[in-house]
């Protein structure tokens, strides 16, 4: 990070992130309750343990562990000797148990780092610390717009009441927490992305399932003075400057917005001559704005203390035996390596663990470039039309290297390949050849080609003309005149050949 990357008008933005992610395990962090949670009803997923019931013990999740662990090996973190697990102490209606089991001064994962791209420029930010916790249960809030029955969810500065339920109370989450290297607010974006594309890669992570990934946003803004040459900013500097934490945002595009917005609330507070109260705010997703919550607490104010019930834990020796799958960047590199692709099309190929494995599905049967012209171009563009994702079509697999075979095969030209039979795989569900056989588009024989090509020619004299006299686009003409007389069944390069051939003959 350079001077001239922050130095922007008298003040500069200084930005942390809180990330909690949800751990992809089976149960619950402290008991066997199902995490796999298909629209249930209100407060059925729970048990005496994840309700805080007196008497009731917590048994530690071991997945919960290992996946920490590997998250520790792919953002390079110490893992120490001991690590341990504290009661976080504090009201809210969705806690239960009046405290939260986390990690407080011996997390499991310490002091790694994560490099992401920004514009163009590489970036690595610092991470202070990751730790297990377990998530408290959700809130409703509503507002209650007839008086009389239950309406509508709204924020919480507009409810009527808000309804509780812990069905998600004890799911694992780990808490990442960055340290407070961002300026901007697309950089903070840009690093959420490459982060949930490691943790999908990883295993542990599945971002379609609701609320997977939230962030708590930190931020404060210091004089540009006070950031040194290499952009840096001193621990004493950052401690002055009042900072307002914004929970509980539920997306990349939240984020942004919440941050920006909190940004210049605070540069017109500075601008006014008025002061920035440390605070708590909640995020108005809908408005894109944020608003006061509660003034923000200290660590103090948690009143941390030992979990008495959970024993410590020893597990540095794990990030030796646990293994971590290839991570993105590596794969990036390994894909222009080992199938000389562009970068641009490495990139597109890496965007998830699931399109990797599908192009090196693809790319074993085929030239890695065919391969990767319909993987990254044709499949994923369609996909994206459609608003679907490789997942979708991830079991038809064989399907698809079948279309690419027929058109390899020169059983189907690769224009109805993909404006035709692609469309209507994913649009109606249908197999290649049901396709092919339903629109008639098996490639053209070469005795009909040949006829359609004298066809173009005699019924169009003066592109004929055109032709000899030089103008490029009268055999454009042709080749389109004899793709519409074969239903778009001959191969265009060959009717281009075949024509400029019969017409030279002239």
């Amino acid at each position: 990070m350079t001077a001239q990357a922050v130095q922007e008008g008298e003040h500069v933005a200084v930005i942390g992130l809180e990330i909690h992610v949800q751990l992809e395990t089976d149960t619950k962090i402290f008991c066997g309750c199902s995490t796999n949670q298909d629209d249930p009803e209100p407060n059925t997923y729970t048990c005496p343990v994840c309700l805080g019931l007196p008497g009731a013990l917590p048994v530690l999740n071991e997945a919960a562990v290992e996946f920490a662990v590997k998250v520790g090996k792919a953002i390079d973190a110490d893992i120490p000797e001991e690590t341990r697990f504290h009661r976080k102490n504090y009201f809210y209606p969705d806690l239960p148990k009046g405290f939260q089991i986390t990690q407080y001064d011996a997390p499991i994962c310490q002091d790694g780092e994560l490099e992401f791209q920004h514009k163009g420029e590489t970036r690595t930010v610092g991470i202070h610390r990751a730790h297990l916790e377990e998530d408290p249960g959700s809130l409703r809030h509503v507002r209650n717009g007839s008086g009389n029955i239950d309406t509508r969810t709204t924020g919480i500065d507009r409810a009527d009441y808000t309804l509780v339920n812990y069905n998600r109370a004890g799911t694992p989450l780990m808490e990442i927490v960055t340290d407070p290297d961002f300026r901007k607010p697309g950089e903070a974006v840009a690093f959420l992305e490459k982060l949930e594309e490691v943790l999908e890669y990883l295993g542990i992570f599945d971002s379609t399932r609701d609320g997977s990934l939230r962030v708590d946003a930190n931020l404060s803004l210091v004089p540009g003075e006070d950031v040194n040459g290499d952009g840096s900013i001193s621990d004493d500097v950052l401690a002055e400057a009042n900072r307002t934490e914004v929970k509980n945002i539920s997306s990349h595009k939240g984020a942004e917005s919440a941050l920006a917005y909190e940004e210049s609330r605070q540069r017109n507070l500075i601008r006014r001559g008025k002061a920035v109260e440390q605070e708590t705010r909640h995020f108005n997703e809908t408005h894109g704005s944020t608003v006061s919550m509660r003034s923000k607490e200290e660590e103090k104010d948690y009143r941390y203390f030992a979990e008495a019930d959970l024993p410590p834990l020893q597990v540095s020796d794990w990030k030796e035996r646990l293994e971590i799958p290839e991570l993105p960047d590596a794969r990036r590199e390994r894909f222009r390596d080992e199938y000389d692709l562009s970068k641009e099309a490495a990139s597109k190929l890496t965007s998830s663990k699931q399109v990797a494995d599908f192009y090196e599905e693809v790319a074993e049967e085929f030239d890695p470039d065919l391969a990767a012209a319909w993987v990254a171009d044709s499949l994923l563009g369609e996909l994206n039309y459609r608003d679907m994702e490789i997942t979708d079509v991830e079991e038809r697999l064989g399907e698809f290297k079948t279309l690419i075979r027929l058109v390899a095969e020169d059983e189907i030209t690769a224009k109805n390949a993909e404006e035709t039979v692609l469309r209507e795989m994913l649009d109606e569900g249908d197999d290649p050849e049901t396709v092919i056989d339903r629109e008639g588009l098996g490639k053209a024989d070469s005795g009909e080609v040949e006829q359609a090509v004298e066809e173009a020619i005699e019924e169009n004299p003066d592109t004929v003309e055109d032709y000899h006299a030089g103008e490029g686009g009268a055999i454009n003409f042709l080749v389109g005149q004899v793709m519409q007389k074969t239903g778009g069944s001959a191969d265009p390069g060959s009717v281009n050949g075949m024509l400029r051939e019969r017409l030279d003959e002239e």
